[in-house]
């Protein structure tokens, strides 16, 4: 039986991972932090008792800032693989907290790869790396596009890429990058824009809410569904050799597109609901991230299923039946056409995530 490591595996990413890698038949461990209220709501549905002897998933505490938990941890699991997705992840909150992420974004990655290097443990590394790289790069942007970073979240994970490379090429370890644009699902914080208007539209429809606001709406981004992006995680582990990969849909609407097209599939205009909020721009702003995914398609015969107005159907729908509403029903007709039967229906999982309607964007 394979071993996996996944560290944030709390988050969206590292809840679909969870799910493939059991699927595929992994022991998974699961680094998450100790806190005063239950934070694992993502993967309760797949916990299983320790106790129980047919059990594999098991949560270990630590924290990225702890290098030697993380050394114990890598040390006496003995994984095979590593899929290092836990970070501060929140561009806006980057400006609000720049050392804090400067650390967990970009110095835990040199701390999990030392960890494997000075264990002794021959794990393969995966590093979640970011289109926020590329920052104000033209677009379309590929793996040889020069990166141009604009936040403090992205100058963190522009170290972290960079201590990966290193990493391969000084000490033979197999660490490869994945260069993801935005890929969002049900399960995406409420504080993100993509679910922040999804939760919106639905809170809305159901009298729960008057109004959103919301930041920068001229920007554009590449929208693709998280479950497609995570099994592509695992697949640049199975190849022969390590590698970087951009990870895209090759298309890139505004987000007043996105907004637009939400409330448009419940029925809304979003003109009427949507106020524009200055505390949710940028300092600096990255106005067009749009991945050219050539290499992944070639290399990892991977293509990408859900386009972004698809996803945007899928969000609205669990939204709504998560608030007591009827979906529209578009979202359960595209997941049942284009997936296997492990891209299950949503049902439910909203109810149980992020309860916040504020945040940045």
């Amino acid at each position: 039986m394979r071993k996996a490591l996944i560290t944030g595996i709390t988050g969206q990413d590292g809840s679909y991972l969870t799910e493939f890698l059991l699927s595929k038949g992994y022991e998974v461990h699961g680094m998450i932090r100790k806190a005063s209220t239950f934070n694992t709501e993502r993967i309760d549905h797949v916990y299983q008792d320790p106790h129980d002897p047919g059990a594999k998933l098991f949560l270990h505490y630590g924290d990225l800032s702890d290098a030697e938990m993380i050394t114990y941890l890598i040390y006496n699991i003995r994984p095979d693989e590593v899929f290092h997705l836990g970070a501060q992840s929140h561009v806006k909150v980057s400006f609000a907290m720049p050392g804090y992420t400067g650390n967990v974004t970009g110095l835990a990655a040199t701390r999990v790869l030392e960890a494997i290097r000075s264990s002794g443990v021959k794990a393969r590394f995966y590093q979640a790396s970011t289109s926020e790289l590329f920052g104000s790069s033209p677009p379309p942007q590929s793996e040889i596009t020069p990166f141009q970073p604009r936040s403090p979240y992205a100058i963190a994970k522009l170290y972290a890429y960079w201590i990966t490379v290193n990493y391969r090429e000084a000490y033979n370890i197999f660490a490869s990058n994945g260069i993801l644009f935005n890929h969002e699902s049900p399960r995406r914080g409420a504080t993100f824009l993509s679910r922040k208007v999804t939760r919106a539209v639905a809170r809305i429809k159901a009298e729960l809410q008057q109004k959103v606001y919301l930041g920068n709406l001229d920007s554009r981004r590449d929208y693709g569904y998280a479950p497609e992006y995570v099994e592509v995680m695992w697949k640049i582990l199975q190849q022969e050799e390590p590698d970087d990969y951009v990870l895209s849909t090759g298309v890139a609407p505004t987000m007043r597109e996105f907004v637009a097209e939400a409330f448009a599939y419940a029925g809304l205009d979003w003109q009427e609901y949507v106020e524009i909020d200055p505390r949710y721009f940028r300092p600096t702003e990255v106005d067009y991230l749009l991945g050219d995914p050539s290499k992944a398609r070639t290399k990892l015969g991977w293509e990408p299923k859900v386009t972004w107005k698809a996803l945007a159907r899928i969000m609205v729908d669990a939204d709504m039946e998560a608030v007591g509403l009827e979906p529209m029903g578009e979202g359960k007709k595209i997941l049942e056409e284009k997936f296997d039967n492990w891209h299950r229906w949503e049902s439910g999982v909203s109810a149980v995530l992020e309860a916040s309607t504020g945040g940045f964007d």
